[in-house]
């Protein structure tokens, strides 16, 4: 048998690692676009703030590790089209050579592109990295962009978008000395958070020298005198704001052309429709990552490309196309990130998607120490709980709290607990360590629960009177 896996990120190589780990005997190939396979994306901004270095250093595994599992890798080769009867795949390498390659199974793990979201004088036809104006989303971009900051030694930056990237890259950027200005279109940064959290976030930037513009939305770039100018509107009046370079970060799009070609259909946010075990509906084909609709255990079929995701639903396609019935049991969008000394984190629903999605929420804010009190370094951490009001099921958390206050790991309860259907106040029964250095006999992700509670009732009682 024949499995040929697209794309050499997340999804296309956890295709191929589970094919090979189940049954050794299978033919593997991966089909990578580019020279630099199993990389991490979501670690180039530590190396643009050179906590990681080399850039060796963000691949997974190396070339040598990948084919040690029995793969082999097509690199610098780019997938054309797909013969669906004839289950026949064809690509062009790096000289502009076609061929075909005949396949048993095929994965499409395409991904996505970044987005510029429409902005005048950006693109082919206008300003590029050769002008400092950059995205972030391969290697490729990594090096264009390491390269313009090593030759032109620019010493002011404006990052376009204030979502997870956006941030690690205005935190990479000031450390490597540059002053930078954000612009994000919503009212708050990070707009996967409720504002109440995302105005920590912001805080934290304005702390460390990045002027951040909330409500501003960019028109157009334009270049004079090496000097480039973002124009649009700020809280509907126009502004003008010049830099040396100018970073990109405002969304992706899914690569869906080689599928929709072959008569794969479309969804949410314009991405390659699959079931939960993968399967395009195509024959002999399944698809995975950031180019598919994710299923979603709370909001049902949606559009959240995550790294995470992508993995999980490598792992699903690469073995039900050898012959598996896995099942991708679903996304709660799952999120964290570092901004300077600040964590922020989510999981589940927030207000507005659980109202989309049927249930009637109520959302409440705490803030719980990280640990006892009494011994030193306790920090507070703000949690934000969204529940259901008819049956009390949790829906949903948002934490914000200082690095080193376990953000993460107190997200990872909750999900658990949605994973598994938990209410609210059943987190009040989970056996939760304790050590006065890292927590209280009631964990800080229990007094937030609780607080929820005693909120829920008293709103109750205001309405009743």
């Amino acid at each position: 048998m024949h499995l040929v896996a697209i794309g050499g990120s997340d999804a296309g190589i956890s295709t191929a690692l589970r094919a090979c780990e189940l049954d050794p005997s299978v033919d593997v190939t991966v089909v990578v676009a580019d020279s630099y396979p199993n990389f991490s994306i979501c670690g180039i901004p530590y190396y643009f703030s050179r906590e990681v270095k080399p850039w060796q250093s963000l691949a997974h595994r190396t070339h040598a590790d990948l084919e040690a599992t029995g793969m082999r890798l097509r690199l610098d080769t780019l997938a054309t089209s797909i013969d669906v009867a004839g289950k026949h795949l064809t690509v062009r390498d790096a000289t502009g050579q076609e061929s075909t390659i005949a396949y048993d199974a095929l994965m499409v793990g395409t991904g996505a592109s970044p987005s510029t979201a429409g902005i005048s004088g950006v693109g082919p036809d206008g300003l590029g990295p050769d002008d400092g104006v950059h995205v972030l989303h391969s290697m490729g971009h990594t090096f264009a962009l390491e390269r313009y900051l090593d030759e032109h030694q620019p010493e002011t930056a404006i990052i376009v978008g204030a979502g997870y990237v956006g941030l690690e890259m205005a935190e990479a950027l000031t450390l490597r000395g540059l002053t930078v200005t954000q612009l994000q279109r919503g009212p708050e940064v990070l707009s996967t958070l409720d504002p109440e959290l995302g105005s920590l976030v912001h805080d934290e930037l304005t702390r460390h020298g990045v002027d951040v513009v909330t409500n501003a939305r960019v028109e157009a770039i334009t270049r004079s005198d090496g000097r480039l100018t973002v124009t649009g509107s700020e809280n509907g009046l126009g502004y003008a704001r010049t830099a040396d370079v100018v970073l990109l970060v405002v969304g992706v799009r899914p690569n869906t052309s080689l599928l929709t070609d072959a008569g794969a259909s479309t969804g949410p946010g314009g991405a390659v429709v699959v079931d939960h075990h993968m399967r395009t509906g195509l024959p002999h084909v399944w698809a995975a990552g950031d180019g598919v609709v994710t299923h979603h255990r709370l909001l049902g079929i949606t559009y959240l490309p995550l790294g995470t995701t992508a993995h999980k639903q490598g792992r699903v396609a690469g073995e039900n196309a050898i012959g598996g019935d896995a099942r991708f049991a679903g996304s709660l969008g799952t999120q964290v990130v570092k901004v300077f000394d600040l964590v922020a984190a989510r999981t589940g629903l927030r207000d507005h998607e659980a109202i989309a999605a049927d249930f009637t929420p109520f959302s409440g804010t705490a803030i719980a120490d990280d640990h006892k009190a009494y011994y030193p370094g306790a920090k507070p951490l703000s949690i934000r709980i969204t529940g259901d009001t008819n049956n009390g099921l949790l829906l949903g958390a948002q934490l914000v709290g200082a690095r080193g206050a376990e953000i993460a790991k107190r997200v990872d309860t909750y999900a658990t607990a949605l994973h598994h259907g938990m209410t609210v106040e059943a987190m009040s029964d989970l056996d939760l360590s304790y050590t006065p250095p890292l927590g209280s006999p009631w964990d800080a992700v229990q007094v937030a629960t609780q607080a929820w509670t005693r909120d829920r009732i008293r709103a109750d009682l205001t309405i009743d009177e």
